[in-house]
């Protein structure tokens, strides 16, 4: 099945602003995250602790729901599904 992902931001720098990938029916929100952020190490480290945790600043976006970090690691995705990640949100 496919998925997109989108990146914002400084996120955006290392992957791109989409990323078109198949997944498996059991994949998870976290695990296809970490698949591709494992495609650049600082992007990979900007996104995930050195635990593989997410870091406490990104926000996950499921088909325009936020959703929490320790949900992204069991729920899981289905075909057409966007997900969006964000660096922390400044501005002024």
């Amino acid at each position: 099945m496919k998925i997109t992902i989108k990146f914002f931001a400084r996120f955006r720098e290392r992957f791109g602003n989409e990323i078109v990938i198949e997944a498996t029916e059991r994949t998870t929100l976290g695990d296809l995250v970490r698949q591709v952020a494992m495609r650049d190490r600082e992007g990979y480290d900007a996104i995930f602790d050195s635990k593989g945790a997410f870091r406490t600043y990104v926000i996950i976006m499921q088909n325009g729901r936020r959703t929490e970090h320790g949900e992204a690691e069991h729920t899981p995705v289905i075909e057409g599904d966007v997900i969006a990640i964000f660096p922390p949100v400044a501005g002024g």
